[in-house]
């Protein structure tokens, strides 16, 4: 990064030391004010706009995609934000949608006697360049095997066809090995996919930096959806083994399009610390339309992710009206494509619009709007993803106590979903990120179900204001947002932040 500043020194002397308790600090009058200017029939207006049918489900890309990016644009300039890029709301990203090629596609995995055939309806590709392989070596990732997964070398994949099975609870353990992977540029990655054909899936196609596209090419992926595929995996011993895979498949069809992260910004007071920045984030995409069958076919996303979209969206409006602007500055941002595989922020990551040298924290939204979680209801409270990793949790449970939020540790959810949802981009970048949740997992998750109706427009307004002093502590605090050294889980993290601090 650019821009070297004081505080850029002072980011990277905090950031080895341990972490503790904020600074206890007085919520002023005009703050107070601010907070009751957080509606749940605001919060209701904006989400009916968002999730409904007329935005078909706000695909990346679509133009119910860019109906709502127009959309959340147009509240950041009522709303009184500063435009982030130059004088616009929007930073493009000039993306490949890259469309499978299944013609003649062949994947046969073979193990002694045992023999298994993918077929094209089963399978979803990740592809720059057409493939063919014959009698290629099989390597087994089990990522329950946490000896293997600490121990795997580059060595051991290089030019092999790597199968593994990924799921919610080994996504982090399978982020780590992807760097090994990186290294060791196997042949293909076949993931395996039990439960079946997830709505995603269904369509054979992904997103690609355009600008990154010819450098360090992806190592080519293949998702097996069902039972069959997920049978011949568990029945191989992990490691190198006899199986062998033989594969062709054609290159994809690259079409260039325009998608959008929609950026506003409220600037800070402080001299020395304005041009430092708080992030407020959510993903404003979701899955688009159902591609066949009778009924609703159009995936709103009321929940998924535009509960997080109208409340960045709302608590953007709210610090707005504060007469004196906190110290740090604060960003307000949308992004596309999470649904992707965390496109947009990832791509914001890699072209940032503010230095992440000087990028403090981010506090991501996802499924703050409805409380029928699976396991039980969730009424006035939240939980953080990463709850152990940094201080910025401490921040929101204090606004959380001031406004009546509870906020605690899922157990289940905390670290297994860190790496499932923007945060992560910034994350691996080395700023202190966590996402606020209120129901991990509920009826009608990526299901057509997923509708404006379904929201507790109430809660979702008291845990808004929670947001928002939340966001108001950390961008009024001297003091920056740290990782957590003392967990061990955050080491790849802090030593991103720590490198960044230096450049």
């Amino acid at each position: 990064m650019h821009h070297r500043s004081a505080f850029v020194v002072f980011l990277t002397c905090a950031c080895i030391l341990s972490p503790s308790e904020p600074p206890k600090a007085a919520v002023p009058p005009e703050m107070e004010a601010a907070l009751d200017q957080i509606y749940a029939s605001s919060l209701r207006n904006d989400l009916t706009y968002i999730a409904s049918d007329d935005l078909e489900g706000r695909d990346s890309p679509s133009h119910g995609l860019d109906l709502a990016a127009d959309y959340i644009a147009t509240q950041f300039r009522r709303a009184g934000l500063e435009p982030a890029v130059g004088d616009s709301y929007f930073q493009n990203a000039s993306m490949l949608v890259e469309e499978a090629n299944f013609s003649n596609f062949g994947l046969v995995l073979s193990s002694g006697d045992r023999h298994f055939a993918a077929s094209s309806k089963d399978a979803a590709l990740s592809f720059q360049a057409a493939l063919d392989l014959k009698d290629a070596p099989v390597f087994k990732l089990d990522l329950s095997d946490e000896a293997l997964v600490q121990h795997l070398t580059a060595s051991q994949v290089e030019g092999k066809v790597v199968i593994t099975e990924v799921d919610a609870r080994s996504r982090a353990r399978f982020r780590s090995a992807s760097r090994v992977l990186r290294e060791g540029k196997p042949a293909l990655l076949i993931l395996v996919n039990k439960r079946g054909v997830v709505a995603r899936d269904r369509r054979p196609r992904r997103l690609v930096d355009a600008d990154e596209s010819g450098v360090d090419a992806a190592t080519p992926r293949v998702t097996v959806n069902g039972e069959a595929g997920a049978s011949f995996y568990n029945a191989l011993k992990p490691g190198a083994g006899n199986a062998t895979a033989a594969v062709h498949i054609a290159a994809p069809h690259r079409t260039p399009a325009m998608l959008r992260n929609v950026i506003g910004v409220l600037r800070g007071s402080d001299p020395a610390l304005r041009d430092t920045y708080v992030l407020l984030t959510a993903h404003y995409d979701h899955l688009g339309i159902k591609p066949d069958g009778p009924g609703d076919r159009i995936y709103n996303g009321a929940n998924d992710d535009g509960s997080g979209t109208v409340s960045v969206m709302e608590v953007a409006r709210a610090l707005a009206r504060l007469p004196k602007h906190p110290r740090r500055s604060i960003v307000f941002m949308t992004f596309f494509g999470e649904e992707e595989g965390m496109i947009g922020s990832e791509y914001y990551a890699h072209h940032p619009v503010f230095p992440l040298a000087k990028t403090v924290a981010d506090l991501n939204l996802e499924q703050v709007g409805r409380t029928d979680s699976t396991e039980g209801p969730q009424i006035s409270n939240g939980s953080l993803t990463g709850f152990d990793y940094s201080d910025l949790t401490s921040y929101v449970q204090r606004a959380g106590e001031r406004t009546g939020i509870k906020i605690y540790k899922n157990v289940k959810g905390s670290d297994d979903y860190f790496a499932a949802s923007d945060n992560f981009s910034f994350a691996e970048a080395g700023v202190p990120a966590e996402t606020l949740c209120v129901a991990f997992d509920y009826p009608d998750y990526h299901a057509v179900g997923d509708e404006w109706q379904k929201i507790d427009y109430d809660n979702m307004a008291k845990v808004d204001r929670a947001i928002a002093l939340a966001m108001f502590l950390m961008a009024d605090s001297e003091q920056p947002v740290r990782w957590n050294e003392g967990n061990p889980k955050t080491s790849p993290y802090v030593k991103a932040w720590k490198q960044r601090g230096q450049e």
